[in-house]
């Protein structure tokens, strides 16, 4: 859905005064349409403020828009439920945006809200920073989904993403590095710029790393992987990341309840300031 008050997917994701915020990775891999969206729903109540859509590597084009498709009308269905009940005050905004976070050019959506188009930056392969680019441009543009230009950096330990995406791993203590690409990314124009630790990472990428990242003005640090609980989130964020992902923390609960209430403590701890 379209975030109230902002024009674009890119202004609401890039304010820095609503920051830090928790996004939801949705893998159309691991769960059906209809389990996604009720997770979706679930997170947005706990507190999340983006869906993200992607992450497996050979997801096609149908199982995404489905997922897509699926979430879309969850929150459409529950924002029209809400203005046929007078006394409706759950205070939950469900105009939450629905972005891919594609693979590849084969795992696309017209009915996304924007993408994040995403230059991995320490790829040893074409095929990651300019080739799956050129290959899914033109749908994009056909399908006047809102691109997020984005530089992806994959830190160790990796996971799949490192291995499939032949990614030079950044090491925790490779702070100039980081620094490096940072600067990159906003000199070519970039306004997201994404550390990864791969999914399920056993350690998420390093405080010191996102705070090199960080330092660059101009940029928008987004986190992912490894990150399960709001101790390991907060870190992040006082580091000075503005969004933190999780995805294999959502799959692990199949009780919404559950789910609801780890996503909504972790939110909390993340979002406390420090003493």
């Amino acid at each position: 859905m379209r975030p109230q008050n902002h024009s674009t997917v890119i202004d609401y994701i890039t304010t820095r005064t609503l920051s830090p915020r928790h996004a939801t990775l949705i893998d159309p891999a691991n769960q059906s349409p209809e389990v996604a969206a009720n997770r979706a729903l679930t997170t947005i109540d706990a507190g999340s403020k983006l869906i993200m859509v992607g992450g497996s590597t050979k997801t096609p084009d149908e199982q995404v828009h489905a997922t897509v498709q699926a979430i879309q009308e969850a929150l459409e269905l529950r924002i029209w439920a809400e203005s046929q009940d007078a006394n409706a005050e759950s205070g939950i905004d469900w105009n939450i945006p629905v972005i891919l976070f594609p693979c590849g050019a084969h795992a696309l959506s017209p009915d996304a809200d924007a993408i994040t188009f995403m230059m991995l930056m320490n790829s040893e392969s074409r095929e990651f920073l300019v080739g799956e680019q050129h290959r899914g441009a033109t749908r994009i543009a056909e399908f006047a989904i809102e691109a997020l230009s984005t530089g992806y950096l994959v830190c160790a330990p990796g996971g799949e993403v490192g291995q499939v995406g032949k990614a030079t791993l950044i090491q925790a203590n490779d702070i100039e590095g980081v620094m490096g690409w940072a600067h990159c990314a906003a000199m070519f124009g970039f306004k997201l710029f994404y550390l990864e630790a791969g999914s399920g990472a056993e350690v998420p990428v390093s405080p010191e790393l996102i705070a090199s990242a960080a330092a660059v003005s101009g940029l928008t640090i987004f986190v992912g992987g490894g990150i399960s609980d709001g101790d390991a989130a907060h870190a992040a964020v006082e580091a000075g990341a503005n969004w933190i992902v999780t995805g294999t923390l959502t799959e692990n609960y199949h009780d919404l309840a559950d789910l609801r209430d780890k996503l909504s403590d972790l939110i909390t701890t993340m979002t406390q300031s420090s003493s």
